[in-house]
């Protein structure tokens, strides 16, 4: 397989965790800048930032995260709550010799950014979020919520939910799954207005695949980077993957003291105007006065999909090194 030309600084590490070890890759030297990558991705998904933000004074890292790549995947679907997934970044940062980070996470890693800052300001000292939004714990039981989406048609998440059911669509063609799934939720690739929404399968004998783009790829996303994610899933399998969706009734009554509660660090919001977690959330995004105190700011990237520091890497870098920089002051 080639693989794609990246930085020779990149600097791969395995540490070792509550959950079992973990891989991470970092580049440049300064304050610890961690970023936390979402699903289906990999440390790679931050390939563009690493540089951007190593020249720009920082030491970035860049992990595996559980479930991932290189990094341990545990048997059990519960070791993918997200009080585990939090104590892994705690230990992530230990493990480096840092007392202090800014955390950034993108999708399922925003989620996961967020409750690493709510439940342990005293390590994340700021929150930058890329794609979902903040909202604090609380609210009916997740699946129930999912449960009663889209009508005759069965919303992704409640789809993933059984054991084996995803993967048994994924699975034996994980590269060709893969592209689809990119291309359905990018800004350039993805179905037109009107068309069938491929957050949905058809409740009786349904593939989310059925309603994938097919034959076409991102602009962001080459052959060769297609080649790095779909070799990792091909070796690792998606179930630990999967197992974050599998979790979140578990984490609805874990943070249950937490219903509520706003993030209190210098927070950061950047979203796509065509992704569905801003469009859908927008009712979060609007509450971000008061959950979300010290914003600095909300950008919404006109044009832009889901994959977004992948699909604007420029923009997004500049966003996120301005923001870094006025948490110096």
């Amino acid at each position: 397989m080639h693989q794609p030309a990246l930085s020779t600084d990149l600097r791969h590490r395995t540490i070792e965790a509550p959950g079992g070890r973990l891989h991470l890759v970092e580049q440049g030297v300064g304050p610890l800048v961690l970023l936390v990558h979402g699903f289906p991705e990999s440390w790679y998904s931050w390939r563009r930032q690493l540089p951007a933000l190593a020249a720009a004074g920082y030491r970035a890292v860049a992990l595996d995260v559980r479930g991932y790549g290189r990094s341990s995947r545990p048997a059990a679907t519960e070791a993918y709550r997200m009080l585990d997934l939090v104590a892994d970044n705690v230990a992530l940062v230990r493990a480096l010799g840092e007392e202090r980070a800014v955390v950034v996470g993108h999708d399922w890693g925003a989620n996961i950014a967020a409750a690493s800052a709510l439940l342990h300001p005293e390590v994340f000292r700021a929150v930058g979020l890329l794609s979902v939004p903040y909202a604090p714990p609380g609210g009916p039981r997740p699946t129930d919520v999912f449960a009663r989406m889209g009508g005759d048609q069965e919303f992704y998440v409640s789809y993933f939910q059984e054991p084996g059911r995803a993967e048994a669509e994924m699975e034996p063609d994980l590269r060709g799954w893969l592209a689809g799934f990119y291309a359905a939720m990018s800004a350039d690739t993805m179905p037109a207005p009107g068309e069938p929404d491929p957050h949905f399968v058809a409740r009786t004998g349904g593939r989310l695949r059925d309603r994938f783009p097919a034959g076409m790829l991102p602009a962001w996303l080459t052959e060769d980077d297609l080649d790095v994610y779909a070799g990792e899933f091909e070796r690792t399998g998606m179930t630990g993957a999967l197992n974050r969706y599998r979790c979140m009734d578990r984490d609805w009554a874990d943070l249950a003291q937490y219903r509520g509660a706003p993030i209190e660090q210098p927070s950061l919001f950047i979203g796509g105007a065509l992704d569905a977690s801003t469009t859908w959330m927008a009712d979060a995004i609007d509450a971000f006065p008061t959950t979300l105190p010290a914003l600095a700011a909300t950008h919404i990237l006109d044009g832009c999909g889901h994959w977004i520091q992948q699909e604007r890497p420029e923009e997004v870098n500049r966003l996120l090194i301005a923001w870094l920089a006025s948490l110096q002051g």
